[in-house]
C-alpha cells in the first residue's frame, strides 16, 4: 500500500505542476490587456496628442450643454438667472423681439434652467403676470419638465409612473402654450413648443398638420420648428423613414440660402441609418447633401444660433466621407461644445465627439501630411 501511494504521489507531481502553470497563464491573461487592446489604447493616445497639437480640446474640456459658444450677453443673462436675478434675462428676451430664431433659442435656454429650479421664474411671474415672455418661458419649462419625468430611455424601459407623470405634465403644458400664444399672437415659438407635446401625446397626423400650418404662417423656415417636426415624422415617433425624408427634402428645397434647412436631409438620414459601415454615408446622394449644406453654412449669418448644429453634422459626415481637411475646418469652428447631433444621443457625447474628431486628425495627417494649425 505504501509503495502504491508513493507511485501515485510521483505521478501527481507533473499534474500539479501543469495545473499551476495553467493557472498562471490564466491569471496573466485575465489581469493584462490583450495586444490589440494595448495597440488601440496607444492609437487613441497618439490621436489625442495629434488633436491637441492643433489646439483642439480634450473630452473633459468639452461643454456638453450647448452646441456652440453663447453670445456674451446671453451668457451673462443666464449667469444672472442662476444667481436668482431674472431681470437681465427678461430685458434680453424683450430686446430679441421678432428675431424668431433667437427668441426660440434663448427662451429654450431659460426654460432648461427653470426645469431644475424656478424660484427666479416665479418671481418674474409675480411681478409681470401677463407678460408674454414670462408665459413663454413657463410653457417651455413645463414641456421640458415633462420630458425630464419621462427620461431618455426607450418606452420598454420607462415605468408606468413615468408615463403617467409625463402625460399629465404635457397636458398642463398644452394649456400654458395656449396662453402664451394668446398673449403674443405673432410668435411661432409657443406652437414650436407644442410640437414636443404632439410627440409625447401622440397627436394624429391631421392635428400635426394643423399645428404645422400655424408655425409656417409665422416662420416658414424656422430651424427649431423643422427639427421638432422632423422628430414627429420619424419612424420612432409618428411617421416613417419615407415621411421623414420627404419632409426634410421638401424643407431644404424650399428654403433660402443661409436658413440652414439643408441640415434636415442629413438628420433624417442619421435618424434612420442602421448600417454598420460608412457606405450609406458616402453615396452620391449623401455627398450632394453635404455639399449643399456647406454652401448653406457659408451663406448663413455667423450669429445664427443654430449654425453650430449644422457644423457638427458637417464635421461628422465629411469625416465619414473621407474629406478630412474639410471636416477639420468644421471641427475647429465648433470645438469645445458637443450638445448636437450626432453626439447628443451618446451617454459620453464628449468622448464620442473626440473619438471621431481625433481619428479625422490622424487620417488627414496620413493622407495630406500634418494639417495646418
Amino acid at each position: 500500500m505504501t509503495i502504491l501511494l508513493w507511485i501515485l504521489g510521483i505521478l501527481a507531481v507533473p499534474v500539479l505542476l501543469f495545473g499551476l502553470w495553467l493557472a498562471g497563464v490564466f491569471l496573466k491573461e485575465f489581469f493584462s490587456s490583450s495586444p490589440d487592446a494595448d495597440d488601440d489604447a496607444d492609437d487613441g493616445v497618439r490621436a489625442a496628442k495629434a488633436a491637441a497639437a492643433l489646439g483642439l480640446l480634450p473630452s473633459d474640456r468639452q461643454d456638453t450643454a450647448y452646441a456652440g459658444p453663447l453670445p456674451a450677453d446671453w451668457r451673462a443673462a443666464l449667469d444672472a438667472v442662476r444667481a436668482d436675478d431674472w431681470r437681465p434675462a427678461a430685458d434680453l428676451l424683450a430686446a430679441i423681439g421678432r428675431d424668431w430664431e433667437g427668441r426660440a433659442a434663448f427662451s429654450y435656454a431659460l426654460s432648461q434652467l427653470a426645469v431644475r429650479e424656478d424660484d427666479w421664474l416665479l418671481a418674474w411671474e409675480a411681478e409681470r403676470a401677463d407678460d408674454p415672455d414670462t408665459a413663454l418661458v413657463r410653457a417651455r419649462s413645463t414641456v421640458g419638465l415633462a420630458w425630464e419625468i419621462r427620461g431618455a430611455r426607450r418606452a420598454t424601459y420607462t415605468t408606468g409612473e413615468q408615463f403617467e407623470g409625463f402625460h399629465r405634465t404635457l397636458r398642463t403644458a398644452r394649456e400654458q402654450v395656449a396662453r402664451a400664444a394668446a398673449l403674443h399672437p405673432d410668435d411661432p415659438t409657443p406652437y414650436i413648443a407644442e410640437t414636443w407635446i404632439a410627440l409625447g401625446l401622440g397627436y394624429p397626423n391631421s392635428a400635426m398638420d394643423k399645428l404645422w400650418s400655424e408655425i409656417t404662417a409665422r416662420a416658414p423656415h424656422h430651424f427649431e420648428a423643422h427639427f421638432a417636426a422632423l422628430q414627429y415624422w420619424c419612424a420612432k415617433w409618428s411617421g416613417s423613414e419615407r415621411l421623414a425624408t420627404a419632409f426634410a427634402e421638401r424643407a431644404a428645397a424650399q428654403a433660402p440660402p443661409g436658413s440652414l434647412l439643408t441640415a434636415f436631409p442629413l438628420i433624417a438620414h442619421f435618424e434612420h441609418d442602421e448600417s454598420a459601415d460608412t457606405e450609406a454615408d458616402s453615396t452620391p446622394e449623401m455627398i450632394a447633401r453635404v455639399d449643399a449644406a456647406l454652401v448653406d453654412a457659408a451663406a448663413a449669418d455667423p450669429a445664427h444660433p443654430r449654425l453650430p448644429e449644422l457644423r457638427h453634422l458637417l464635421a461628422f459626415y465629411l469625416s465619414l466621407q473621407g474629406r478630412e481637411e474639410a471636416a477639420l475646418e468644421q471641427f475647429r469652428l465648433v470645438d469645445g461644445h458637443v450638445n448636437a447631433l450626432p453626439w447628443r444621443y451618446r451617454v459620453d457625447r464628449a468622448g464620442y465627439y473626440c473619438q471621431v474628431r481625433d481619428a479625422t486628425v490622424v487620417a488627414a495627417r496620413a493622407t495630406h501630411g500634418t494639417p495646418p494649425a
